[in-house]
């Protein structure tokens, strides 16, 4: 991938067609569940409002593709530019993001209205032959609008949680509890050397993924598997959140600060663990990989088993010969689940949970920003961000790849984050 492009396509015009519609009905099926009290709360300022992420998507089909590249097109309502507009100066004021909840009007009901306005236009430029650049910015509005859905559960799932009546997004049925096995992971042993990392190909890819470049990583183990709730509570149990020793200075500050001494959502019930779930509150499954944890936890429970986290360039150089199946959205689980018995080869490297390495999220060499207002999608972020990879049980399913790099700052807790572990050859 060369450095100027935000990434490159192969789709055909009738596979975009295909994709584009696909999402969008996607993002209409997720808010089937919601009231619209429910998709206008928002519980943070870190979270958004449900309406306000179904809006947002349409916004950036109308701003950065309808607008500019189809002749006649009159936006849907000219406020909205600045009640959608997420973090793009170079497009105006907006809406600060901590006072998005605030947003009683539009109701949902237009919101929905203006989804299907946004449908008609596309629609119509899609039955017109766009030209290749304008084809590339619709399949990046449709990967836009993959990681709201994913945004839009998880706030959902905090909103719930602030709720005493713990509501859930989805049927509560009870799920599967599995008692842990109590068997250590594996270790997979990876030879060092100089690897190829970054995106490369012609499939989708942000410009973050690229350039691809080398980079050289000494002999490592990974874990074949996530770190499971079990064997966090082990380290609860031995005074894990209590030991300043086991933590860095900022992670220390926010155990402090915070109080935190538990996963998010974890809470006592009598003698049983219990945690919020896009189910409603059940009990915690002990097998299934322990999530909404911060990567200062992360850092602080690997320290205490006496490994580390991986660096991205370990974990990318590890996935790419690793199963790309798993526990992702299209499963209606929303939930973590135990790794499949232990065989040969890495477990649960996509899906169930993100999980957090030991790098921060900075530009690869060549990296550069492309012009205009899609330039600030990534590059702008590059600063106090840790990286995460594989995706988890809310994400998309086809959305995830092994170059594939999210990012967050390292006390983010609200996301389906995890942890597995490295180690020095």
């Amino acid at each position: 991938m060369e450095a100027a492009h935000l990434f490159r396509s192969a789709l055909e015009l009738d596979e975009l067609t295909l994709f584009y519609r696909t999402v969008r009905q996607t993002s209409l099926r997720l808010g089937v569940p919601l009231s619209d009290a429910d998709a206008t709360a928002q519980s943070m300022p870190d979270a958004s409002p449900a309406k306000w992420h179904l809006a947002h998507t349409t916004w950036f089909f109308e701003t950065m593709v309808l607008a500019p590249h189809l002749p006649g097109y009159r936006v849907f309502d000219q406020n909205f530019n600045f009640l959608f507009n997420s973090y793009y100066e170079v497009i105006g004021a907006r809406q600060p993001r901590p006072r998005r909840g605030i947003l009683t009007r539009p109701t949902l009901a237009t919101i929905y209205a203006y989804r299907e306005w946004v449908d008609a236009a596309v629609e119509k430029l899609l039955g017109g032959q766009p030209a290749a650049n304008v084809a590339e910015l619709l399949e990046l509005g449709c990967h836009h609008e993959q990681q709201h859905q994913e945004l839009l559960l998880t706030d959902i799932l905090h909103l719930f949680a602030q709720n005493p009546l713990r509501p859930a997004y989805k049927a509560p049925s009870p799920l599967p509890v599995q008692e842990s096995s109590s068997s250590p992971p594996g270790y997979q042993a990876f030879e060092g050397g100089l690897i190829r990392i970054g995106h490369e190909g012609n499939g989708f890819a942000f410009d973050s993924e690229g350039p691809r470049h080398r980079v050289f990583v000494e002999p490592f183990l990974l874990a074949d598997r996530a770190v499971t709730n079990q064997e966090w509570l082990e380290f609860i149990a031995d005074g894990g959140y209590r030991d300043p020793l086991l933590w860095l200075s900022q992670g220390w500050a926010a155990v402090c600060s915070e109080d935190w001494s538990m996963p998010l959502y974890w809470e006592q019930r009598a003698e049983v663990i219990w945690t919020m779930s896009l189910r409603g509150a059940q009990p915690i499954d002990l097998a299934a990989p322990v999530t909404h944890v911060s990567y200062f936890e992360a850092d602080a429970f690997a320290t205490w088993t006496g490994r580390r986290l991986p660096t991205e360039f370990e974990w990318e150089h590890a996935a790419q010969c690793a199963s790309q199946s798993g526990n992702f959205a299209d499963s209606g689980r929303l939930r973590p689940k135990p790794a499949a018995p232990s065989s040969e080869g890495l477990r649960q490297m996509f899906g169930d949970v993100w999980e957090w390495t030991r790098s921060a999220f900075l530009p690869y060499p060549r990296f550069r920003p492309v012009p205009g207002a899609v330039g600030e999608y990534n590059g702008k972020f590059m600063c106090g961000q840790f990286v995460l990879r594989g995706g988890s049980c809310v994400t998309p399913v086809g959305h995830i790849r092994a170059s594939y790099r999210n990012f967050f700052p390292p006390a983010t807790r609200w996301q389906f984050s995890g942890v597995r572990l490295a180690e020095d050859a």
